[in-house]
């Protein structure tokens, strides 16, 4: 794969979706490492659209919706709300290039860099140093929002960038405080007495919950004998933990 260098290649701005499987448009079709993305007509074959024989042209045809989308601008793409559906970045456009009045429909493209927001991340540093790994393959810069400007994260021509990765961290650590206060049992709850069923929260204090079992029993347990169990995804505790204040009818 090459990007033309005798002339200028148009540059755009796109999302991405990004996930462990990689990276997708919004459709799905994925943008493989150092290969660049051709544009095929799916609007011709399908809805019979396109003025070339049967139905079938190269794309992007001036009278079809199909190729590459990109925008013109940052400030249009942020305005249309482009950014909460995954990474973004320019792009690189080549081959037959149809201009709108916001943006283009190419034939040929491939990411010129990436901007990752912070809640495009992964929840812990090594899952999220993982899936870099995969995306430095792309080599093209590499940014993560924070604070309202990019912050460099890696480079093609230097790698990582210490200034991203302590940013980075600053992110897990204020992640793994996020969920210490989001793993404290709400009303609602549930919370197995193993051995003796599913106990539902009615109040919370800093010391004390009360929960029903079955609609029928009230128990006392204290907040310090409460796990949480991410297998089973729920709060757990002993029968002994568990005082039963009264039988309801």
């Amino acid at each position: 794969m090459s990007i033309p260098d005798l002339i200028s290649p148009i540059v755009g701005y796109r999302v991405w979706t990004w996930g462990a499987i990689g990276l997708r448009s919004l459709c799905g079709q994925p943008w493989r490492p150092g290969q660049a993305l051709a544009a095929r007509c799916r609007a011709s074959t399908v809805l019979g659209r396109g003025k070339a024989k049967d139905g079938v042209h190269d794309a992007p045809h001036e009278d079809c919706s199909c190729g590459i989308y990109a925008v013109k601008t940052l400030h249009h793409f942020r305005s249309a709300g482009y950014e909460q559906f995954g990474i973004y970045g320019e792009v690189y456009l080549w081959g037959t290039v149809v201009e709108h009045e916001l943006g283009y429909r190419a034939q040929l493209a491939y990411p010129k860099n990436f901007v990752l927001p912070p809640d495009a991340l992964p929840f812990t540093l090594a899952e999220i140093l993982s899936r870099l790994q995969a995306l430095t393959l792309y080599g093209i810069d590499i940014f993560v929002l924070g604070n309202g400007e990019t912050i460099s994260l890696w480079g093609k021509s230097s790698g990582f960038d210490p200034a991203g990765l302590d940013y980075l961290i600053e992110i897990g650590k204020e992640y793994y405080v996020r969920r210490q206060r989001d793993r404290i049992p709400k009303r609602g709850d549930r919370v197995a007495v193993l051995g003796r069923g599913i106990a539902v929260v009615e109040h919370i204090n800093s010391k004390w919950i009360q929960a029903v079992v079955l609609k029928k029993c009230t128990l006392r347990i204290a907040r310090k004998y409460i796990r949480w169990d991410d297998q089973n995804m729920r709060w757990e505790t002993s029968p002994d933990a568990c005082v039963e204040t009264n039988a309801k009818a």
